[in-house]
């Protein structure tokens, strides 16, 4: 006979998912109902404003879709691509890579605009691209690249594809609640996330929002959208306002419950205190890298707060540290993809994970493995220097409030 699945405790700083806070867990365990019951209904008008505090929006087509985050992408352009259409990707990673395949799947045309991993999609390569692609209707880019933690200009490559009368699609499922997000203050038509990153619920849920623009191109296609599930034309009946709900699926009843207690803890903190716990995390585990001889691969003004890219210095085997630091600690680090695999780690600061218990305990980690296989560096500087970037950054809020 099989016996219950129990999995151990670990202390998830990868690139996702996050680690989840209690509170969620809790959220999730509470009695289901059902998904047509009024009070639940009721939760879902709650659930859809939270979202609209976290993108930052006052858009009416904001929710939740009932899967995890490569739905929302495929959502935004099974909704907003047709056949025939030219649309401009902007690729610098693995997932402007998934947004030309779901282009080509909607039987569209994709322009690949390519930036080097690492470095953000440069603006003025759209613009090139649009003006030899007069015909093009949509532009679609990355704003936080999970494969390498580069964050590009969300606000100038937005204006840029407006310019040229094109809507903007933007994937944001790394940056919601750890990097801003200006959905109504840049112009975003379609902007997609997941649960499971610095929002810290579980995998499963895909945040999304749409614009009055790209409303009226959902509601005027020529043609059917392809996939009936991610229909917004069907979906939007469901997340309607109270009882004008049409049924049109059966809810993740229990996960809708742990983002709803999610965004509860976000607005607990406030939206721009998350943004600068991550970037003040951010700040010690770089001092505290950067004491034991790494480096990053994004440069500084471009580098996310909650996705460090670090590169694996000489010498060293890439995937015996992330396997000690999971035997050893229960620690879990990423890997890196595409040409960046076995050249950098990926280290994650999201969420609930976003705190400087988790930067001691990795630094500590990462720098008796490194120095086990043979690294050479100045033990106890890495904790060191991370905590006094801390002492340095709760100074500065000292000498801010003071004013």
């Amino acid at each position: 006979m099989t016996n219950s699945f129990h999995p151990p405790r670990r202390v998830l700083m990868g690139p996702g998912p996050s680690d989840v806070d209690p509170r969620v867990l809790e959220a999730m365990a509470r009695p289901t109902i059902g998904h047509l019951d009024p009070l639940f209904v009721d939760m879902m008008d709650e659930l859809k404003g939270m979202l609209q505090y976290a993108f930052r929006t006052r858009n009416a087509l904001t929710l939740p879709i009932s899967a995890p985050g490569s739905a929302g992408m495929e959502t935004a352009f099974v909704n907003l691509v047709e056949p025939g259409d030219t649309v401009i990707v902007c690729q610098n990673g693995v997932f402007g890579g998934r947004m030309k395949e779901n282009v080509e799947r909607c039987g569209a045309t994709p322009v690949m605009v390519e930036d080097e991993w690492g470095k953000p999609v440069d603006p003025q390569k759209l613009e090139d691209a649009l003006k030899a692609h007069p015909e093009a209707r949509t532009v679609a880019f990355v704003q936080a690249e999970t494969s390498t933690g580069a964050e590009s200009d969300t606000r100038t490559l937005v204006e840029i594809a407006h310019r040229h009368d094109c809507l903007a699609i933007v994937d944001t499922v790394t940056a919601l609640g750890g990097t801003p997000i200006e959905t109504d203050a840049w112009g975003i038509d379609a902007v997609y996330s997941g649960s499971q990153k610095c929002l810290s619920c579980t995998p499963g849920l895909s945040p999304v929002s749409f614009s009055e623009a790209a409303i009226a191109r959902i509601r005027n296609r020529k043609t059917k959208v392809q996939s009936w599930f991610l229909d917004l034309n069907l979906v939007m009946g469901y997340w309607g306002e109270g009882a004008k709900r049409a049924y049109h699926h059966t809810a993740p009843i229990n996960a809708l419950y742990g983002l709803h207690e999610s965004l509860v803890l976000l607005q607990e903190e406030g939206l721009e205190n998350a943004w600068a716990r991550h970037r003040r995390n951010h700040e010690a585990l770089r001092d505290g890298l950067e004491a034991m001889g790494l480096s990053f691969v994004v440069a500084p003004e471009h580098r996310l707060p909650q996705l460090n890219a670090v590169r694996v210095p000489e010498g060293v085997d890439e995937a015996t540290v992330r396997s000690a630091l999971l035997s050893d600690y229960s620690i879990e680090i990423g890997a890196g993809l595409g040409p960046l695999a076995g050249r950098i780690w990926r280290i994650g600061l999201m969420g609930y994970a976003s705190n400087p218990r988790n930067v001691y305990l990795l630094l500590s980690a990462l720098e008796a493995i490194l120095a086990a296989q043979g690294y050479a560096l100045p033990r106890g500087a890495a904790v060191d220097a991370a905590r006094a970037a801390y002492a340095s950054g709760n100074e500065n809020l000292k000498t801010a409030a003071n004013g």
